[in-house]
């Protein structure tokens, strides 16, 4: 097969993707939206949602803007005493770079309000549906939740493949990767202040909501007479889809990238050994990502199921069928593209059957994730149980049982990464891929195989994750419009399950964050050394911790990752501090909200969680951004891998510890609340009892960890790697 024909499936694939999420968009507004006031809700939902994107996006462009106009600059004063030949288009590198960061920064936005749209425009129609069928239910929540999936991957797919031609990648494929790294680093840049945004939102409003609502007054969760209410309905939009959508945009994007430029060291082989079609090495990670994609659409057809079945087995069905689909996808890839090279690896097998065996370990490790990840959030298992059993005794055992659950997560994280990266590094060294200087470059790639094999899933686990808030409005919606209990009980399982969905997406993001950790960090090594060579500088072969400027930065790495979660959870306490205030003060000044003789002032809660998340972001986001930029010109390029390299793990794993432990405090209080936990008669102990208490308290604090601080540390960890990568040329003085 010519390499070259399969070339052309990512911008076929990314635009009948596009074309099918149209579609997909026009059927579920197709739907019943339900009754003339759940409408009534869903529409102020909207305009609160549309109310805060449009004020986040304005001050997260403005930063973009003058980001990249500093970039331009910057690189600009630096890069043309370290490289010799970045004039081939006539056009200066540091505009190149500028140009690329500001079209990543277009998409990444774009991405999140298409995320954010679709699943406001989703929810009343799941709440409606919840009245006559689970399965449908679950259907319309799904394919809402397709819609961001699938335009957020594709849009990935088609920018980075976009910007590679316009910047001559099929005349000089070489060297293209390196020259539109800004591109990533302009989607990581709007995803970090986007999830830090949302999430500060989202559970600002949420934590306040609660702790007044359900500890305080005693009435149920999204309870119209909660002034609160409202805004932690419009939160899970802005912060569960919108910052989610730019979060795994930006993976996307920043890992396709990485593992291009990784393969621009096997396009240097291929040529040396005269292989037909080098250039496919680095297509390569594109072609993977474009058959995942078509897999994925496949699989929508096969989210069907019984009304008596849990819904979580329904979701399963289509990822299976994605998974499957998908390693058939990745045989066909690594053959047609590495099978015409004709490069034999170790004990007489080609090379693309290791390559094909790297992939595949990536994909079982996105499987892996997605089990461990329902272990420890889901209320079928032992852990969930086990913090709703710690309830019994009170709020300081819930939070001590929800701690360890947390930490203990990090061991099964860490022994899984480690094995799928040893695995594949080996697999793709067996490929016998040895550069000029003698070296076993298939190792690397292999790992970078692995990164794009785990992507293949990409937009289906993104559905699964935009399911979960879209759910949760449902639920809200339905309590709200005093729907009937029937479809508030569906309603209810819903949002049990979207709250796994939502863990298992996390999980999965630190999955790929973890894997492509080493990607990204070899890509640096790459970029370092392309540079350093044309200078005539001896080149990078290791990070020395003996050196004490290194050990520093790596020191300052590993603390980056807390101190950012710090300044995140400190975001939200704020905020939540000022919405209990204002909730109070409704309580007790306008009594008649109790009977609903009065209408609580929703408007003015939606104010102060805005102007408050839109405030307390800017802090955070200018550390991550800046701490990696200092220690790069203080300390030198050494130094900012060192720091790239630890602050990657330390970021890794203690997403893993907030990621997991907020979700089973999540689902421990929705555990009592559904009647598991039990007295010493057998009888169950349910809400309004003092164990479900403890698990409120149990659950508010996770949630700062679950939905602020954990999912922006994904971002923080690609966005150290884009920044570095960015930023080389004056690290390297």
């Amino acid at each position: 097969m010519d390499p070259t024909a399969l070339e052309w499936i990512i911008p076929i694939s990314g635009v009948l993707t596009v074309l099918f999420a149209i579609y997909t968009a026009r059927q579920v507004l197709a739907k019943d939206p339900g009754t003339p006031e759940m409408q009534q809700v869903a529409g102020t939902i909207f305009e609160g949602a549309v109310a805060f994107i449009r004020r986040q996006y304005t001050t997260i462009a403005a930063l973009a803007l003058v980001a990249a106009v500093i970039i331009g600059v910057v690189i600009s004063a630096f890069e043309t005493k370290q490289v010799a030949d970045t004039d081939i288009y006539g056009v200066d590198l540091g505009i190149r770079t500028a140009i690329a960061f500001l079209v990543g920064a277009a998409c990444s936005m774009a991405s999140g309000i298409i995320g954010m749209y679709v699943s406001v425009r989703s929810n009343t129609r799941v709440a409606s549906a919840a009245r006559r069928s689970l399965v449908e239910s679950v259907q319309i929540g799904m394919h809402g939740g397709a819609v961001s999936g699938f335009l957020v991957v594709a849009l990935s797919l088609l920018g980075v493949w976009s910007m590679f031609v316009l910047y001559g990648g099929f005349d000089h494929p070489n060297q293209a990767p390196f020259l539109i790294v800004g591109y990533g680093f302009g989607a990581s840049f709007v995803a970090l202040f986007a999830q830090l945004g949302g999430g500060i939102y989202t559970k600002a409003a949420d934590v306040g909501s609660d702790l007044v609502g359900k500890v305080e007054v005693g009435i149920p969760e999204d309870d119209p007479r909660n002034a609160a209410v409202i805004a932690d309905l419009v939160g899970d939009n802005v912060g569960d889809c919108a910052g989610r959508g730019a979060d795994l945009f930006e993976s996307t994007a920043a890992e396709n990238i990485g593992a291009m430029i990784l393969g621009v060291g096997v396009y240097a082989v291929a040529l040396k050994a005269g292989w037909p079609h080098p250039e496919a090495w680095i297509f390569f990670p594109l072609v993977v990502r474009a058959f995942g994609l078509l897999a994925t659409i496949v699989s929508m057809f096969f989210i069907r199921g019984r009304e008596d079945e849990n819904p979580m087995n329904i979701l399963n069905r289509g990822y299976w069928v994605t998974t499957l689909l998908s390693v058939a996808g990745l045989a066909i890839v690594t053959n047609g593209m590495m099978q015409t090279t004709g490069a034999q690896g170790a004990n007489g097998f080609p090379a693309w059957i290791y390559f094909f065996g790297a992939g595949v370990v990536g994909l079982a490790t996105s499987i892996v994730f997605v089990y461990i990840t329902q272990y420890y959030t889901a209320g079928s298992f032992r852990p969930v149980r086990e913090i709703a059993e710690a309830s019994r005794t009170g709020p300081a055992t819930n939070i001590i049982a929800g701690t360890a659950v947390g930490y203990e997560t990090t061991f099964v994280t860490a022994v899984t990464i480690g094995a799928a990266l040893l695995l594949s590094h080996w697999l793709g060294s067996q490929a016998n891929l040895l550069d000029s200087n003698g070296n076993n470059v298939g190792g690397i790639f292999g790992t970078a195989v692995a990164t794009m094999g785990m992507l293949m899933t990409c937009a289906y686990i993104l559905a699964m994750d935009t399911f979960g808030p879209i759910t949760d409005n449902a639920g809200g919606i339905a309590e709200f419009s005093r729907a009937e209990r029937g479809a508030r009980e569906i309603t209810d399982n819903l949002d049990a399950v979207g709250n796994t969905t939502k863990a298992l997406t996390k999980g999965y993001a630190v999955a790929s964050a973890s894997l492509a950790a080493f990607l990204l960090f070899s890509a640096y090594i790459d970029k370092v050394n392309l540079i350093l060579s044309r200078s005539g500088r001896p080149l990078m072969t290791s990070v020395d911790l003996e050196n004490i400027g290194v050990f520093v930065a790596a020191f300052l790495g590993a603390m980056l990752a807390y101190f950012f979660s710090s300044l995140a959870i400190r975001a939200v306490g704020r905020a939540a501090g000022a919405i209990i205030v204002e909730v109070r003060r409704q309580f007790r000044e306008m009594p008649g909200i109790m009977d609903y003789t009065t209408r609580p002032d929703y408007a003015r809660v939606v104010d102060i969680t805005t102007r408050a998340a839109l405030r307390e972001m800017i802090a955070p986001g200018l550390v991550a951004v800046g701490t990696p930029v200092v220690v790069g010109l203080l300390l030198g390029y050494q130094a900012a891998a060192g720091l790239l390299m630890v602050g990657t793990i330390a970021g890794v794993l203690l997403a893993t510890v907030l990621n997991n432990g907020g979700g089973a405090w999540d689902n421990a209080k929705k555990y009592i609340e559904a009647g598991h936990l039990l007295d010493a008669d057998g009888k169950p102990i349910g809400k309004k009892t003092d164990a479900h208490a403890a698990a409120v308290v149990g659950d508010t604090v996770g949630d700062p960890f679950k939905d602020t601080a954990g999912p922006s540390l994904h971002v923080l960890v690609k966005l150290l790697a884009t920044i570095t990568l960015v930023l080389a040329p004056i690290f390297i003085r």
